[in-house]
């Protein structure tokens, strides 16, 4: 694609995220009342509100956020290495609050974009609802008031990949398996995310699996470019 950015200005990252409560009766009756509402068109006729429960966590309104993951391009010996780290746990505003400090203390640069696979439909919007849910200003890189759309700093591996194409969807795990990347989904998927924070109580768990999916994202941004894969041995956490 010969993208016109320097690789290195990149910030990679992806979510996790789960329903708000763990069960269903932890809501106030007017909340369920709005989700019953909000989820009518995507339930089946036979499935209730309650059942759809499980589900809460894709929207921000009633889910949040336990998990975000970065990585960043580095040059090192005339290579390529990403330095990953996540900020995670059951604070989601401490979590939300760090990720900020990040992105103003260290990807505040004109140049500096975000990039995530559907990142324009879920990890962006999804990240500045909830910052504003928990009372935190917004950083330059989440505030697009009055932003034109050239000027958003945000790259979408899955927008890339349409070519134009609205119609279309690829998930990553298609994307990195039709370009010969190691698959991230080798353990849980988002639709198992909920039970494992909740039921077993395994953050990093989650945490890998974050970390796996920002892997693949910066890789598959990589192959975009016709530039060299990363190997295990270019991935570090920082």
């Amino acid at each position: 694609m010969n993208l016109p950015i320097n690789l290195n200005d990149v910030l990679f990252l992806d979510i996790e995220t789960v329903p708000e409560y763990e069960d269903w009766g932890q809501l106030a009756k007017e909340i369920q009342a709005l989700y019953n509402k909000k989820t009518e068109y995507q339930r089946k006729e036979d499935v209730t509100a309650e059942e759809f429960y499980e589900r809460a966590g894709i929207w921000a309104e009633f889910g949040k956020i336990v998990c975000i993951s970065v990585g960043y391009l580095a040059d090192v010996e005339n290579k390529k290495q990403l330095r990953l780290t996540s900020f995670f746990g059951d604070d989601e505003h401490q979590l939300l609050t760090e990720f900020k400090a990040l992105l103003n203390l260290h990807f505040n640069k004109k140049t500096n974009v975000l990039c995530a696979h559907n990142g324009k439909e879920f990890d962006f919007p999804f990240i500045a609802r909830r910052m504003i849910l928990n009372q935190i200003s917004l950083p330059n890189k989440l505030n697009l008031f009055g932003k034109k759309p050239w000027e958003v700093p945000h790259l979408d591996t899955l927008e890339l990949w349409k070519f134009g194409d609205y119609k279309h969807y690829t998930s990553l795990k298609l994307l990195t398996s039709i370009l010969g990347i190691p698959s991230p989904k080798d353990d849980i998927d988002g639709s198992e995310v909920a039970k494992v924070y909740y039921q077993e109580k395994d953050i990093q768990r989650i945490v890998t699996y974050c970390e796996k999916d920002t892997v693949a994202v910066a890789q598959v941004l990589l192959r975009f470019n016709n530039q060299e894969l990363l190997s295990a041995e270019d991935i570090v956490s920082v």
